[in-house]
């Protein structure tokens, strides 16, 4: 029963995730923490903190990891599996028509649609997690991660896997 739970906890959000990975990221938490409660807010903010300092498409990385978390190697192949599916059933079947009608009027504005909905799915996680550090790691603490964060990412153009291995540093070491 688990492999079908990781199955469809990872081919939903493959399958709703429009614009890649980071689409998909609200999705996955609320199948993995909502629904499953396989992982806590604050757990999955560490999978994603971990997926994002590693090369390669952060879907596949955090449905390899709680795959395995749950049901082991057999696991990770089938929470990955579910997760390039969709992808790979959709390339497949539709990119002939894709290509056809890919400077078309309507497929422009369904995207320029699609695109609010994303960012705000990225900002009530955002949000999620930024109250969880507040309530985990104290006021000042979360206040001089957000803007030592914003300002080497924003500013300095830092690249995230340093700014992500900084933080965790700063928390080993004050928190």
């Amino acid at each position: 029963m688990i492999y079908v739970q990781l199955f469809i906890a990872f081919f939903i959000p493959g399958i709703l995730g429009y614009g890649g990975g980071p689409a998909s990221i609200p999705l996955v938490e609320n199948e993995v923490v909502h629904r499953y409660h396989w992982l806590s807010v604050h757990e999955f903010s560490e999978v994603i903190a971990i997926g994002n300092a590693l090369p390669g498409p952060i879907a596949t990385k955090m449905a390899g990891y709680i795959g395995f978390q749950q049901a082991g190697v057999l696991g990770a192949v089938v929470a990955t599996i579910a997760t390039v599916a969709p992808s790979l059933i959709l390339m497949i079947g539709l990119l002939s028509i894709l290509k056809k009608f890919k400077h078309s009027p309507k497929v422009k504005r369904m995207t320029n649609y699609i695109r609010p909905t994303i960012a705000v799915l990225l900002g009530a996680m955002a949000y999620r997690f930024f109250e969880e550090s507040y309530v985990d790691a104290g006021l000042v603490h979360t206040i001089i991660l957000v803007v030592l964060s914003f300002l080497l990412l924003e500013k300095w153009k830092v690249h995230p896997a340093y700014v992500i291995v900084g933080s965790l540093i700063y928390g080993a070491v004050l928190l």
